[in-house]
């Protein structure tokens, strides 16, 4: 049986975005597992190690991109997961959850810090280029997010619990399994990463559609896979918390840090119609959100809005609608 040029290249997206999601669902259990190994609060952990894992499939791909000549998959795929996270993820977490009641002040910082990088994305790119300059403010307003959640967090560090980890001897606990799953897993990463990104550019080129589209859509949601899984668990289990601030910190994380990582190797492409239809749609979807959770929930309903959105995002990138 002779397997046609265009499917061949669906297999092989299909699995190396596979490969990659799991790889580096992998390489964050490894590198947190060691983290704690060595008395690192479980705080510093959790905005590091662990989000910074649950958007290396984002980091990789678009990496790989800027590195194939394709430096326009990168914008496709932080816009698009963007969008994916707040319509898509936000959405069916309120549904299967009834109700998210978020306990703690987003209004402060959380949310201006998310609308400030959309607006900062907004105004970067809407020339059709991110520079290696904006690239460098880009990662130096992740730091300041970064410090600001450190900042937070210091005041919830459980003492006791740090004090069990250093009486236990945790060190000890690192062991080959776990130094070799994160060797293996890094180098899985680097293989999924670069056939994602092949496999994009030759399906675009047989179907005669963008790279960009199928970033914004097929690699967003392939990529958000990690986000859903912990969202949907947190939602299930009663932490609403968890799941509206897994996607905060993710949409963060890729506006300035998957934006910026790559434009350090060179200037950005971005294509017109990202600027024209999917930016506006991700502005006003960190909108939608900014509002929804004003008043510390987001019900079952404003879920299945959501849901509607992100169907109508899909159905206007493929000119369906």
């Amino acid at each position: 049986m002779i397997i046609s040029p265009l499917l061949f290249w669906i297999l092989v997206f299909v699995a190396s975005l596979y490969v990659l999601i799991r790889a580096a669902d992998r390489f964050t259990d490894a590198a947190e597992h060691i983290g704690l190994a060595f008395g690192i609060p479980d705080f510093i952990v959790g905005v590091t190690i662990v989000a910074i894992g649950t958007s290396l499939p984002e980091i990789v791909s678009s990496l790989f991109a800027v590195l194939e000549n394709s430096s326009q998959i990168v914008i496709g795929n932080v816009v698009g997961s963007n969008v994916t996270n707040i319509f898509l993820i936000v959405g069916i977490a309120a549904i299967f959850g009834k109700k998210l009641r978020i306990g703690y002040e987003l209004i402060h910082i959380d949310l201006p810090l998310l609308m400030g990088s959309a607006l900062f994305l907004a105004i970067t790119i809407v020339d059709g280029t991110f520079s290696i300059f904006e690239a460098i403010l880009a990662l130096a307003g992740f730091l300041v997010y970064m410090l600001h959640a450190v900042s937070e967090r210091k005041r919830r560090i459980d003492f006791q619990i740090k004090k069990e980890l250093k009486a236990t001897g945790a060190l000890r606990k690192i062991g080959a399994r776990t130094l070799l799953t994160l060797v293996l897993s890094g180098f899985f990463i680097f293989l999924g990463g670069k056939y994602t990104i092949e496999a994009v550019i030759n399906i675009s080129e047989s179907l005669g559609i963008g790279t960009e589209v199928l970033a914004a859509s097929a690699i967003a949601l392939g990529t958000s896979l990690p986000e859903l899984v912990v969202t949907i668990t947190a939602a299930r289990k009663g932490k609403p918390e968890i799941a509206v601030g897994n996607v905060l910190g993710s949409n963060v994380f890729n506006t300035l840090m998957v934006m910026g990582i790559p434009a350090l190797i060179g200037p950005l492409v971005i294509p017109y119609n990202i600027v024209l239809f999917a930016l506006p749609v991700m502005l006003i979807a960190t909108l939608l959100f900014f509002f929804m959770t004003q008043d510390k929930e987001i019900t079952q309903w404003e879920g299945w809005l959501l849901i509607l959105f992100y169907i109508y995002f899909i159905g206007r990138l493929f000119n369906i609608t």
